[in-house]
């Protein structure tokens, strides 16, 4: 999928949620007293891409939002997007079926 086809498949929910972290972003950087030059320079990027994360574009990488979050001091609100234990998380795996009516249907397959 095109970067030009994922902003066209995104829903007005999580378009508008992209542009909120953006504006937050932004707000972070505007109080530590850095410009975009001098955040795109920190991230080893370039003030396009750093823009891109601000104005919220669904083609940004999350790795780049991870790196600013970093240097803004951030890193750890990262901790609450989708909070599960570690424990939980922590090797498992999905199950899966490899078809109806077989005996291994609902056995744990782990690679």
């Amino acid at each position: 999928m095109t970067k030009k086809n994922l902003a066209t498949t995104l829903t007005p929910e999580v378009t508008q949620a992209l542009v909120q972290l953006g504006k937050r972003l932004r707000a972070c950087r505007i109080d530590r007293q850095l410009t975009i030059a001098q955040m795109s320079e920190k991230m080893l990027c370039s003030i396009n891409t750093y823009r891109d994360l601000e104005a919220g574009k669904p083609s940004a990488s999350l790795g780049n939002f991870a790196t600013a979050l970093w240097l803004l001091s951030q890193l750890e609100s990262l901790h609450a997007v989708a909070p599960v234990p570690a424990s939980l998380a922590d090797g498992r795996r999905a199950k899966r079926g490899t078809g109806i009516g077989t005996a291994i249907a609902h056995q744990e397959l782990d690679f």
